[in-house]
């Protein structure tokens, strides 16, 4: 595809090529005698205030849903959320026949009002979705055929055999279906539901996913987990108090995550709880649908998207589009919610590359041919527990007009054609193998429009380009605005600091929050005079008041710490990944002075969401023997040298040990490939923090009774979770 050095002659319509020769550094937006934007070692200076020219927010902003002055748990005006909201057909009979005092609909209506209002797509992009998802022609080669009622895609029948049991659940049952049920389903006892009968117990673990919502059977019991959908990972103030109001009624369960794929997962709901979630989702523009098992995931862009001095390509409205066109603008949309396995898009932004193209099955690389600008396409990034490649070219270029075009055209050629069999050798790059690269590119032009694919154009991503911090102050690309990185360790959140965010994204900015791939805040479309007083914040500062702060200038380690959910509620994981990974991460910047950025990635398991072969330093949890007392413990496959950018690679495993042991060996694995070097006296702060890892609780379990979902890693003691 040529990942090479950007044209600086073509002429992109979004301001995207730097001006003048190659190599120059001069912006078209910039005036004369203004600071240089792009001279990235320039913390924040103020220059003089001047009206701040905000853009118009992408999304829709609505009107906050919820009176948040009445308890958490109370119900909201109404009786519902999102009453009135929906275009569903059971608006008039629950508007008719509600209760004065249950707030339901007597007639217990199945069909609930959980569908959102997508944010609009523009009329173009809106008209091509909608022909797209009217296509209901399959391929003749397809292993796939439309039900008999017309309305879900389920294998023929020649192809029912030797089907993996995730097959043969969908098959029983469509799991869209839910959409119907959930009602139902939340208005009986949860453990009579659980105990009535196979189908219902696949209803509750496997089925409610396809509306995002988790049963966290082994570590959590009765409680679940809901992953949205954020596209390009924006979200409005608005929407962040729709999910802090939820997660404060959730008590002592509630808490939330920041994702790898810029989402937010909210923890510690009920089913009971599962309508009133969605509905308020569904009224302030937000979805679960389809975010979990056979589905696509969020579409990931440039955390900087619009506000970028170096921007290549504004990649927020393309992400609108693809959700739009992957849920049926938030719908539900049975074409492409049966796939063979989950499937990642990314749309990459910046010669940055913050959207990590690598490792998606889809991702768009901005090109140009003819003089033309669109995308060249890399196809079939992804992690597993048997093995993880990285995404190769597929030698195609397409126009930004026909983006969701191909981004069906590669969808639906892995729906029809995807393994069904053993589920480790169900993602794309399985049967990119199978087919043969050109072959894979054959299926997917012969589902393009006018069954035409072009050969790859030429890149506009600078090769040779370092990765810019987004940590602390950055000018915008907008005069007089700026951009505040903020730390969030290890992506948790709780109900009082989501508050907070979106307050201070009110109060300082525009009310945009951003989410990055490393579970990391972005606040945007902070004015120059507003700057100052954000920093002085306590949830910047100190954290007084909240279960830990977001500082705008952590550590070379903490900054890029990331780590997956961990045994604190994922029943795969075999240790706790997030309060562990942070204390660890306390103690070394405690003892050590680390001269550079150094990522560090913990994963509970083999399925690696925690993404450990691509960090420098990598902690797979697995069960090892402790050569000191012969004992079976909690412990780690390390990971080095994975690299993330335009030479990324995969890291190789180096060794295996138990947690308990991390410490002295991180400290020497740094000094020697880090040039990290011990600190000749500690703080008494510094000494607080060597404790804590000292006296963590290694080999507890690391469930909920060890870790309190809404402490942010702190932890009873043994004795207590054991009594």
């Amino acid at each position: 595809m040529g990942l090479g050095r950007m044209d600086p002659g073509f002429p992109h319509p979004i301001g995207a090529t730097l001006e003048g020769s190659q190599g120059s550094t001069r912006s078209p937006r910039r005036k004369a005698g203004r600071p240089c934007p792009f001279d990235r070692r320039r913390r924040f200076q103020p220059v003089t205030p001047v009206q701040p020219r905000v853009p118009s927010p992408l999304r829709k902003v609505v009107p906050f849903p919820f009176d948040w002055e009445r308890a958490p748990d109370s119900p909201p005006p109404g009786g519902i959320w999102g009453e009135g909201n929906s275009t569903d057909s059971t608006d008039t009979c629950c508007q008719k026949r509600r209760g004065s005092d249950s707030g339901r609909c007597k007639m217990r209506c199945r069909r609930m009002q959980i569908r959102a209002t997508a944010t609009p797509s523009t009329e173009k992009a809106k008209g091509r979705i909608q022909r797209i998802n009217s296509n209901r022609y399959v391929d003749p080669k397809s292993k796939l055929e439309w039900s008999q009622d017309g309305k879900r895609m389920v294998l023929k029948e020649t192809e029912q055999q030797k089907i993996n049991p995730i097959e043969k659940m969908k098959l029983r049952k469509d799991p869209l279906q839910m959409m119907e049920w959930i009602e139902e389903m939340a208005d009986q006892d949860f453990e009579t539901l659980d105990a009535s009968g196979k189908e219902a117990q696949e209803d509750i673990d496997m089925r409610l996913k396809w509306l995002g919502l988790f049963h966290r059977r082994k570590q959590h019991y009765g409680h679940f987990m809901s992953r949205l959908k954020v596209p390009n990972g924006i979200l409005t103030s608005s929407q962040m108090r729709v999910l802090a109001t939820a997660v404060a009624s959730y008590g002592s369960q509630g808490c939330g995550d920041l994702t790898t794929r810029q989402n937010i997962q909210v923890r510690g709901l009920k089913l009971s709880q599962a309508p009133e979630l969605l509905r308020g989702l569904a009224q302030c523009g937000l979805t679960s649908l389809q975010s979990g098992m056979d589905n696509v995931r969020n579409a990931v862009g440039s955390p900087l998207a619009g506000i970028d001095p170096l921007e290549v390509y504004d990649t927020r409205q393309l992400c609108e589009d693809l959700t739009n066109y992957i849920t049926m603008d938030q719908q539900g949309n049975p074409r492409v919610t049966n796939l063979p396995r989950k499937w990642n898009v990314c749309v990459v932004g910046s010669h940055d590359l913050y959207e990590h193209p690598h490792i998606n099955d889809l991702a768009y690389w901005p090109a140009k041919k003819n003089g033309r600008f669109g995308f060249n396409l890399l196809v079939g990034g992804y992690f597993s527990a048997t093995k993880c490649e990285e995404a190769i070219e597929l030698d195609a270029w397409v126009g930004e007009e026909e983006a969701v075009e191909a981004c069906d055209a590669v969808l639906t050629t892995f729906r029809d054609l995807g393994a069904r069999s053993s589920r480790q050798k169900c993602r794309m790059m399985w049967l990119i193998h199978d087919l043969g690269l050109e072959r894979f590119r054959q299926e997917v032009e012969e589902r393009m429009p006018g069954k035409s694919l072009e050969r790859a154009g030429t890149s506009l991503m600078d090769a040779s380009y370092t990765r810019r911090d987004y940590h602390g102050v950055w000018p915008q690309q907008q005069t007089g605005l700026n951009y505040v990185g903020l730390n969030v360790p290890t992506g948790r959140i709780q109900a009082a600091d989501m508050f907070e965010i979106a307050r201070l994204a009110e109060e300082y900015g525009s009310g945009e929050i951003r989410i990055t791939v490393e579970q990391n805040y972005i606040l945007p479309n902070i004015p120059d005079k507003n700057v100052e007083s954000l920093l002085q914040e306590p949830l910047l500062t100190t954290g007084e008041g909240f279960a830990s702060p977001f500082v705008p200038y952590p550590g070379n380690l903490m900054k890029h710490l990331v780590a997956c959910t961990g045994s604190q509620f994922c029943g795969l994981a075999m240790i706790e990944t997030k309060a562990q990974g942070k204390a660890l991460t306390e103690a070394i910047e405690a003892t050590m002075v680390v001269p550079a950025d150094v990522r560090m990635h913990w994963t509970g398991c083999p399925n690696t969401c925690g993404q450990v072969q691509v960090a420098d330093i990598g902690f797979l949890g697995c069960k090892t023997t402790d050569k000191t007392t012969g004992k079976k413990v909690e412990g780690v496959k390390v990971f080095l040298g994975g690299k993330i950018g335009h030479d990324s690679i995969l890291g190789t495993e180096i060794a295996e040990l138990p947690c308990q042991h991390l410490l002295p060996y991180v400290q020497q694995l740094l000094e020697e490939k880090f040039n990290a070097v011990q600190k000749e006296s500690l703080t008494v702060e510094d000494k607080h923090a060597v404790e804590r890892w000292e006296h963590f609780p290694f080999n507890s379990g690391g469930t909920p009774n060890v870790f309190p979902a809404n402490e942010n890693g702190k932890y009873v003691s043994l004795s207590e979770s054991t009594s």
